[in-house]
């Protein structure tokens, strides 16, 4: 944490001119369940309320961010050729001063950078894009070698949160018999599932070793962040990564 704002500063080896920030539900206007720093605009909360929010972020960014309509999905799109309600998971940049985002509210937003700080992407991943291939499409837009990238895990829901049944079980094992151990049973076809184990998994096999953060619960800290699961009507924060000019 920054003791400027509420939100959080991660902490990981990123180069110099490599930013980020992860905003928390706190520090903003919203009232209500979205109270208060509600940065999603298809959640029904107030519009000119989210818009007081974003333009309080606003003043911490070098530039508007690439707001994206995210669906669970794998597409990641080049901040260039980026517009206003585009469909994608993931932004990737290579410019200065370009602002990649994604929302979330339990699940993980993924930041990643490369060491020389030549480029970066945010990533939306679900459980659904996690298992489809979100992280893969975001390392792959990036066009550098892997074993180059650092990648942040930022608040998302935790192991002792985030009950699942047997199909997101089957989802991921079917695919990597590996991932079985980032599930816990626990009876009735029910299963504890950790979100930043299988994000770990997926990130070292392609190659990425240095991972950090994944410490942040979005269930079990209701004061801090949002938590869709916990409280179904609720608000988005936002992680967002960019290239000091």
């Amino acid at each position: 944490m920054n003791p400027s704002t509420p939100w959080i500063w991660p902490r990981w080896p990123a180069p110099k001119n490599v930013r980020a920030l992860i905003t928390t539900r706190q520090g903003g206007v919203s009232l209500g369940p979205y109270a208060s720093m509600n940065l999603g605009t298809a959640v029904n909360d107030e519009p000119a309320t989210v818009d007081a929010n974003r333009a309080l972020l606003r003043s911490h960014l070098p530039s508007d961010p690439c707001w994206l309509r995210q669906v669970h999905g794998t597409r990641v799109v080049d901040a260039a050729q980026w517009h206003g309600g585009i469909e994608a998971d993931g932004c990737v940049t290579r410019g200065t001063n370009v602002v990649c985002a994604v929302m979330s509210a339990d699940c993980i937003p993924v930041l990643l950078c490369d060491i020389d700080g030549r480029a970066v992407a945010a990533a939306h991943a679900g459980w659904r894009g996690l298992s489809a291939g979100i992280l893969e499409s975001a390392v792959r837009a990036m066009g550098v070698s892997p074993a180059s990238l650092h990648a942040y895990l930022g608040p998302a829901i935790g192991p002792r949160a985030f009950e699942v049944g047997n199909d997101v079980h089957e989802t991921f094992t079917a695919r990597d018999p590996r991932a079985a151990s980032a599930f816990q049973g626990i009876g009735r076809g029910k299963w504890l599932c950790d979100l930043f184990q299988l994000a770990r998994q997926r990130l070292t096999d392609l190659g990425v070793r240095s991972i950090h953060g994944g410490e942040h619960c979005t269930y079990s800290n209701p004061e801090l962040f949002y938590s869709h699961r916990r409280d179904k009507v609720t608000g988005r924060m936002a992680a967002l990564i960019w290239i000091s000019a």
